[in-house]
């Protein structure tokens, strides 16, 4: 698990704070299925969980976002 801050276009003074929980590779057999999978499990448990892709690393991130104050 990695924390990413991300740039944020918005002008509050409120910054998104992204956690990478997992990182499944793109050239899978099954592609996307198990970063979505996974994510879907983390919502069944309320965490607002979504996938995303990594072009540069080739991958799937299933990340939380989070708003700083």
């Amino acid at each position: 698990m990695r924390d990413v801050t991300c740039a944020s276009t918005s002008s509050a003074s409120t910054t998104p704070k992204t956690t990478v929980l997992e990182s499944f590779p793109a050239g899978a057999p099954r592609g996307s299925w198990p970063a979505e999978e996974f994510a879907e499990a983390l919502r069944l448990e309320g965490q607002p969980a979504e996938v995303v892709m990594d072009l540069a690393a080739d991958s799937f991130l299933v990340i939380v976002k989070k708003v700083t104050v």
